[in-house]
Parts: structure tokens; sequence; C-alpha cells
């Protein structure tokens, strides 16, 4: 069966392969179309609805954010929640708003505010002693620092 070039370039369209690749392909399977564009997707060239082909990197972005919309930052002072709000959000505020969120936490860890990370269940996530320690040192450091001007 002879290949046309309206098979070739249907193919294209739907995979991301050169004319030389939908030709080959095309000529494995006589021309099927259907055929051609099961083979190409076991291949992984053809493209998604967005036109972009389906990646494990775009998995891992999804997966990451759902973990992190499942995990509430929070913000104490004296026991009493002054934030608490998704740790995607407060992750995406802080890479935008980078140098100002820095200072806004330090600020916080020097009023002795106290910032926790926790599950929707309400189990505290593991990193929360790392937090309490380093917010200790901080405090600890700037006490002495205060006391020295005194």
């Amino acid at each position: 069966m002879e290949i046309t070039l309206e098979q070739i370039d249907l193919i294209r369209k739907r995979a991301n392969v050169s004319y030389k690749e939908a030709k080959e392909a095309l000529e494995k399977f006589n021309g099927n179309i259907v055929e051609t564009l099961s083979f190409l997707e076991e291949q992984n060239k053809i493209k998604s609805e967005g036109g972009i082909k389906d990646s494990s990197f775009m998995k891992n972005i999804q997966d990451s954010a759902s973990r992190l919309n499942k995990i509430n930052f929070i913000i104490y002072k004296n026991e009493k929640t002054v934030l608490n709000i998704s740790s995607l959000i407060a992750l995406t505020i802080g890479v935008f708003t980078l140098p100002f969120s820095i200072a806004v936490i330090l600020l916080l860890v020097l009023t002795h505010h106290k910032i926790r990370l926790e599950k929707d269940n309400g189990e505290e996530c593991s990193i929360n002693d790392k937090i309490d320690k380093i917010s200790s040192d901080l405090t600890s450091a700037t006490d002495k620092i205060v006391n020295e001007f005194k």
C-alpha cells in the first residue's frame, strides 16, 4: 500500500514524530492509521490534549501539591491561632515573596510566635521539633545580644 502525505500529516498531528518516523510507522502497519497510532502510543510518542507528552515530572508535581495541600501551616501566639492556611498556599506565597517572607518569619520567631505544620487529621509533622529548636536557638541568641546592650 502506498503511504500518502495526508496520512503522514494526520499521524504527525497526533503524535510527536518526524515525517520519516510517521512514514515508517505507517508502512509497518500497511497504512492502518489506528494500528499506527496504537503503536506510537505504546512508544510514548502520542501528544496529550495539551500538546505536551505526559511526564512523570508533572505527575510528581501534582502528587507533591496534593500532599502539601493536606498539611496546614499554623502560627500560634500564647496557644491562640494567629494564622492557619494550607502549606501549599504558604509555600507559594513564600516563594513569590521570598525576602519579605524570611523577614516575617524572623519577626514571628523573635516575637515568640510558634510555627507548626499539622496534617489535616490534627497529627503534628516530625519537622516541628526542628522548627522548635531553630526558634529556641534564634530567640536565645537575640536575647543574649539584647542583654549585651543593656
